[in-house]
């Protein structure tokens, strides 16, 4: 799943560090989740989401796979 968070921290001017300290993941998590590595818990995507300041769908871009 592809996503906007690095666009949208780097426009806030934090650290990778800076963001996985205010949503109580590692750096390496959010590295993962801005590499399309790793796709968050809904939990998590939440967090992101009051951190960055953005709507869940604003972040992430859900690609339907085609049958």
């Amino acid at each position: 799943m592809e996503n906007h968070i690095r666009v949208l921290r780097k426009n806030m001017k934090i650290s990778q560090e800076e963001l996985a300290t205010r949503c109580n993941v590692t750096r390496q998590t959010i590295n993962a989740i801005e590499n399309d590595k790793y796709d968050p818990t809904l939990q998590l995507a939440f967090k992101l989401s009051a951190t960055l300041k953005t709507s869940v769908d604003e972040i992430f871009i859900y690609e339907r796979e085609r049958e």
